[in-house]
């Protein structure tokens, strides 16, 4: 067993949730869950026996002392050492470059000022990233309004509005989307979420053509700052890109790119990631444990503990739930007649992900709402409700009524 000294659970940010009771009529049909509002009230839920063992092995992140050696190594100027190192994006096909670039796209001597000016950057932006990754902070999923809403409505010439999207479409790659026509209903949200700047284009029937956002993991800008100009706007240059870091030295992308973006580029709050990141090791722990008989020592070697992480998709669910009264889920799920991605041939999922156990999540966001996680005092406050519309394939038509209720909870690598 790992010799580490765990925390008490109370005093640990492990999982939180706010239950706004709500009846709610749930109709799933033709591979969608739509979730409507009777009842202003509903009776009390039962609370779910709650494993605290598996919460407690969610809190241990086995990846910090790795994460901790290539940030040091970051910070003392040490970057031959990550030239070696492989992109999760890429899977092994494309090598790190870590050679820094202007906005124009020349690369940048690593002995010149204007990289000096860089670096300087990079390590303040490295150093509070990485501390940041170590406090708690109860009210991480209020503040997503201040730190992505408001900064888009500030470039869209919307000052003062501290207010929700009052309707979010979160649209995923899925490949099932392909046997859909959600464009026109995709649209029709105030706020539409799209994933790694998945293609729009001769899609626009299936998935919409309307973007407000586009969420990314790292890798994506580590791309685009390839280009000239560091181009990342399939959608358009006013489209704000809200990343998550998934390698440390991708700060240095974001140091030339943030530069040339009209749009707002927003680095997600490292707290925020590690909320996501304790949900989805929760379920995957669960569903190994009551899945395999075997003791929880052998999830890591199973599922490679060090770099295991969530989807793209499950932290932009996490975001839209934070800055959205309502939300509406597409293209979230597979099929084994299905493309992994409608926009691209691949098929295969990335063994750093564990999809099934961020499926029980969402299951749980429709029909266990009342499950409350909690630690220490947490509340959230202001909360709201929801309307989900997920695409996880065909289910014969069922009625079911449950409490409404918000999951908030929280690892690092990723994709």
């Amino acid at each position: 067993m790992m010799k580490r000294t765990m925390r008490p659970l109370l005093s640990v940010l492990l999982l939180m949730a706010v239950a706004a009771t709500l009846a709610v009529r749930v109709t799933i049909r033709y591979s969608s869950i739509e979730l409507k509002n009777e009842y202003p009230f509903a009776a009390k839920a039962q609370k779910p026996v709650i494993n605290e063992t598996l919460l407690k092995y969610a809190s241990v992140d086995i990846g910090e002392p790795k994460l901790k050696k290539e940030v040091e190594e970051l910070l003392e100027g040490n970057f031959r050492t990550h030239s070696r190192h492989r992109s999760f994006l890429s899977s092994g096909r494309y090598r790190i470059d870590i050679r820094p670039r202007t906005a124009r796209g020349i690369p940048v001597q690593l002995r010149s000022p204007e990289f000096y000016r860089i670096w300087q950057s990079f390590r303040r932006h490295l150093q509070d990233w990485f501390r940041n990754r170590k406090f708690h902070k109860e009210d991480v999923m209020v503040d997503l309004v201040n730190t992505v809403k408001v900064p888009i409505d500030r470039n869209n010439g919307k000052v003062g509005s501290e207010k929700r999207y009052k309707s979010c479409a979160v649209v995923g790659n899925s490949g099932i989307l392909l046997k859909s026509q959600y464009g026109e209903l995709i649209d029709s949200h105030e706020a539409v979420i799209r994933l790694n700047n998945a293609r729009t284009g001769g899609f626009e029937g299936i998935v919409g053509s309307k973007t407000t956002l586009s969420f990314v993991n790292s890798n994506i800008l580590h791309l685009c700052a390839r280009r000239e100009g560091c181009f990342c706007h399939p959608y358009g240059v006013n489209v704000a890109l809200v990343m998550y870091v998934c390698q440390p030295v991708h700060f240095l992308d974001y140091m030339v790119c943030n530069s040339s973006h009209k749009a707002p580029l927003i680095v997600t709050d490292p707290r925020f990631d590690m909320l996501c990141a304790r949900i989805v090791k929760y379920y995957s722990l669960k569903r190994f444990v009551e899945g395999t008989g075997k003791p929880l020592q052998e999830w890591a070697p199973a599922h490679d503990g060090a770099n295991f992480h969530y989807s793209s998709g499950l932290q932009a669910v996490m975001l839209a739930l934070g800055v959205c009264d309502k939300v509406s889920v597409f293209g979230f799920g597979k099929s084994s007649s299905a493309k992994h991605h409608y926009h691209t041939n691949q098929r295969a999922e990335l063994k750093l992900h564990d999809y099934d156990a961020e499926y029980d999540f969402y299951r749980d966001l429709v029909e266990r709402p009342q499950e409350l996680f909690h630690a220490d005092s947490a509340r959230w406050h202001d909360s709201k409700s929801l309307c989900k519309q997920s695409h996880i394939g065909v289910i014969q038509e069922m009625d079911v009524s449950f409490g409404l209720a918000l999951f908030v909870l929280g690892s690092h690598s990723c994709h």
